[in-house]
């Protein structure tokens, strides 16, 4: 009985000792050699970040999902592991930020050790080369023994030249685990970048001709067959019950929420996306730089992810059609639910990148700005004004608010600090927060109940 509630799954996780040292090319990499040899692959991102998603989304072809422990309890993790996982033959997850870094930058809590942990997943760490040689060796000695079974079984070797890693490889392997390739320091490694990590696979020239010059060079120097024998000794996983379809006689009535996508909006939890649906909600997709009106009648909500509205400022602001049309949906009691990007996009002005203030939405009293640094980054934890835990949710942008608001709090995990934000009335919900629905669901249901149009 117990053998009929698990399940073989091929799965491996690439992590590294810190940002910048090659995961998200190396995975994207990885990712378009499976799709080659046809294997049907499903992706995952440790930790709260939505453009590596993107980038999976864009070689397989379908959505790609967070694993995040500050997000949801390890038990939620492994059903959303499993669930998104069904109908994959192999799984592939990137880590996040460096192998050990979680909540509060001192301890493991959230990381992408944990994800590991929680999946029972082998990992794969990606040590950066470059500058550097038997150093290595010491530096993947560290991770192997830093934490109780980190579960490292191999190591691939980026920016590093063949002949390098031959000479490193029997000290790697005096360490117990295996040299699974060596990525040589190449242009078809090297991918734009911004403030907020690499630049959206939309904005990157030639990308489909990126990923393939990728794949090409990393196939003879990356040992996939062993990669792939690796992923086949994972743990079988357990089976989560399916949910059961409701009839459709039975269903309520189908909702239509306006989501905005495009260059402009594009930040977006799948997992989020996802919930909406199966809570019975038509996501019917619009764009505000490029729409003059709302996608249908009959919506009653409107959802404004975060993204990039900054760098769209003109445009947005010069679709006075989108914008009235935002104006009169508020007026109407339709529900609007805008986080990051999106909140700013409702406020008077924003500035753009070329530090023009333009005119935008008008529904925030308020002025959006450029900063300097990041003004509020990292998890957080949302309470109402009475002290109740409402969500758990993510910061990470260089524009500010004049006034971002005062109806939640925001408290930082293992932190004394907190600051007050969000706009939060029985038809607006807005602010800088990235909000993660399966953190409240209940709460996000009570709030799009009842929406006008």
């Amino acid at each position: 009985m117990e053998r009929e509630r698990m399940r073989n799954l091929p799965r491996i996780l690439f992590a590294a000792p810190c940002s910048g040292s090659g995961k998200t090319v190396i995975t994207c990499g990885i990712l378009e050699i499976l799709k080659r040899r046809e294997i049907q692959c499903v992706s995952y991102k440790c930790g709260p970040d939505y453009i590596d998603p993107l980038f999976h989304q864009y070689i397989l072809g379908i959505p790609g999902y967070n694993l995040d422990s500050f997000f949801l309890p390890p038990g939620q993790v492994r059903s959303l592991f499993e669930e998104k996982s069904r109908k994959a033959q192999m799984a592939v997850i990137e880590g996040v930020m460096g192998f050990y870094d979680g909540v509060a930058g001192n301890t493991v809590h959230a990381s992408a050790y944990e994800i590991a942990q929680i999946t029972d997943t082998p990992v794969i760490l990606i040590a950066d080369g470059k500058k550097s040689s038997l150093s290595l060796v010491a530096l993947v000695k560290g991770f192997l023994e830093y934490q109780k079974d980190p579960h490292i079984c191999g190591v691939i070797l980026n920016r590093t030249s063949a002949m390098m890693a031959e000479r490193l490889r029997p000290y790697l392997e005096e360490l117990g685990i295996r040299l699974y390739g060596v990525v040589p320091d190449c242009e078809q490694a090297r991918w734009e970048s911004r403030h907020l990590g690499l630049t959206l696979p939309g904005e990157q020239a030639r990308l489909r001709e990126k990923v393939s010059a990728l794949a090409d060079r990393m196939e003879p120097c990356v040992d996939v067959e062993g990669l792939l024998e690796l992923a086949k000794h994972a743990s079988p996983v357990r089976k989560v019950r399916e949910k059961k379809k409701t009839p459709k006689a039975s269903r309520k009535k189908l909702r239509r929420i306006a989501v905005a996508r495009d260059e402009a909006f594009c930040f977006y939890y799948q997992e989020n996306l996802d919930f909406l649906k199966e809570d019975g909600w038509e996501l019917v997709y619009f764009s505000p730089l490029h729409h003059d009106h709302l996608p249908c009648a009959g919506i009653s909500a409107i959802l404004l992810g975060g993204g990039y509205p900054e760098g769209y400022a003109k445009e947005l602001s010069e679709n006075q059609s989108m914008l009235d049309a935002i104006r009169a949906a508020k007026r109407q009691g339709i529900k609007i639910l805008a986080e990051c990007g999106g909140f700013l996009y409702l406020h008077e002005t924003l500035e753009g990148e070329d530090g023009i203030h333009y005119p935008m939405a008008g529904l925030i009293k308020a002025k959006g700005y450029r900063t300097e640094r990041l003004s509020r980054f990292g998890y957080i934890t949302l309470f109402d004004s009475q002290g109740e835990k409402m969500l758990r949710a993510h910061e990470f942008h260089y524009w500010d608010s004049t006034l971002p608001g005062k109806d939640w709090k925001a408290v930082k995990p293992l932190s004394t600090r907190s600051w007050d934000c969000m706009y939060v009335t029985e038809e607006l919900v807005a602010g800088f927060p990235h909000l993660y629905y399966g953190s409240n669901p209940e709460w996000i249901r009570r709030f799009l109940a009842g929406g006008g149009g």
